[in-house]
């Protein structure tokens, strides 16, 4: 519905397996995969409701990262790593990305 009226939909989605990350889905060139890559330890320290601590005792069956573990993507057409770039720069280059693939001005 989105790409039929134009409109570019950023969206945010946990998914672990990379057959959950079918591109036929939308179409091969109407998906940009961005892979935010963060080492577990500094999720658990972002976490503020403590679901990785409670994951870690059992209390929680599955939490991505600890179990299951996440596929990481075989090839997204952006790589941030959330860990050692700061927000802004992160925002930056997914704005770049769009700007080189003409989705904005």
């Amino acid at each position: 519905m989105f790409i039929g009226a134009g409109v570019i939909a950023l969206t945010a989605f946990i998914s672990p397996y990379r057959a959950d990350r079918d591109r036929a889905l939308v179409g091969l060139g109407n998906f940009i995969g961005i892979y935010c890559e963060c080492p577990v330890d500094v999720c658990e320290q972002r976490g503020a409701k403590g679901l990785y601590i409670k994951a870690r005792q059992g209390v929680i069956a599955e939490l991505v990262g600890i179990s299951p573990l996440c596929e990481v993507p075989e090839a997204p057409e952006l790589l941030l790593n959330t860990a050692s770039q700061p927000l802004e720069t992160c925002v930056d280059q997914v704005l770049a990305l769009l700007r080189l693939r003409n989705s904005i001005a």
